[in-house]
């Protein structure tokens, strides 16, 4: 996932099992506190839907956290390991000590979400423990099939394809995952190299010159600023690819799913704004503009949330 400042390390498992309304209630703050833009689309959802999608952001950003957060690489796999016991005690049926996955698991089930899609998310999230580079664009790929191709798809049947649409819109979701990371990547190379991390393929930075060096410095060279225009516009690749899949939603869903669009590619304008130089400051969409995105789709939310709503009586 990757959005949003960096966070503390997770709250450990509480001693007894957490409630449900506690446990979506504390996905709600992570979300809040750590995904703000895409926390404001979620607004123009249904209130009903907004839970399930705070879930899926929790657990993500709880694993994410894991990864990043521990100063041992053995330390975060047991924590990584303990992560996943609970969560598969919890799609057992089984009571959990654990702040998050109360939530998580209640609308995996709810929804029928693949749990091959969690599998991979986790295979991921262990492949941060222990990869640093990646060589090529398609093994990067790899690795974003599952920290973020398959959070589009886990929040799919949440977001309610149309029923003609459902197996066609698998594929935009993905698309829409693949381009909020990249843009992610892209906004953060000097966080991620602080981790020792650099999510931009090698191949790329021998392409355009760059050494790993310059990725350190307070401003970027032109080389470095090639590069990073080059990761744009695959990024709006992915965007284009992703925004068929939107009128694919029940309307009650589209309003949010145009607004995190816009927020998120919003980002790449910024970019694009300070000369794709990504090193003197971290791109931020303004926050008048943000709110101007949310209002801008707020009456198409409202009214396709009523309009859901007239649900006419069937006399036999």
């Amino acid at each position: 996932m990757r959005s949003g400042p960096a966070a503390p390390p997770p709250v450990p498992p509480t001693p007894t099992p957490t409630t449900l309304t506690a446990s979506y209630e504390r996905c709600r703050r992570l979300h809040a506190a750590y995904g703000r833009s895409y926390y404001l689309a979620t607004r123009l959802l249904p209130a009903w839907k907004r839970p399930h999608v705070h879930a899926l952001y929790g657990f993500a950003r709880y694993a994410d956290e894991i990864v990043d957060s521990f100063a041992m690489t053995t330390d975060r796999a047991v924590a990584l390991d303990g992560l996943t016991a609970r969560l598969v005690a919890g799609v057992a049926g089984d009571p959990i000590s654990d702040p998050v996955l109360p939530a998580f698991t209640h609308t995996l089930r709810a929804f029928d979400v693949d749990l091959a899609d969690v599998d991979a998310f986790l295979t991921s999230m262990r492949a941060d423990l222990t990869v640093r580079r990646y060589a090529t664009y398609d093994e990067l790929l790899g690795y974003m099939e599952g920290s973020a191709a398959v959070i589009g798809t886990m929040m799919l049947p949440i977001l309610e394809p149309l029923p003609h649409a459902a197996d066609r819109a698998r594929e935009p979701a993905r698309q829409l995952g693949l381009a909020f990371q990249l843009t992610n990547f892209i906004r953060d190379v000097s966080e991620d190299l602080a981790r020792g991390r650099i999510y931009l393929p090698l191949a790329d930075l021998d392409k355009f010159g760059v050494a790993e060096a310059d990725l350190a410095a307070r401003r970027a060279t032109p080389a470095v600023r090639e590069l990073v225009a080059f990761e744009a516009d695959r990024a709006r690749d992915h965007y284009r690819q992703a925004l068929e899949g939107i009128d694919m939603l029940a309307p009650s869903s589209r309003p949010c799913v145009r607004a995190a669009y816009e927020l998120y590619s919003g980002i790449l304008h910024q970019v694009e704004a300070a000369g794709h130089d990504v090193l003197a400051g971290r791109a931020r969409v303004p926050r008048r503009r943000r709110l101007a995105i949310f209002a801008r789709h707020l009456a198409a939310a409202s009214a396709a949330d009523r309009a859901e709503r007239r649900v006419t009586a069937e006399v036999p």
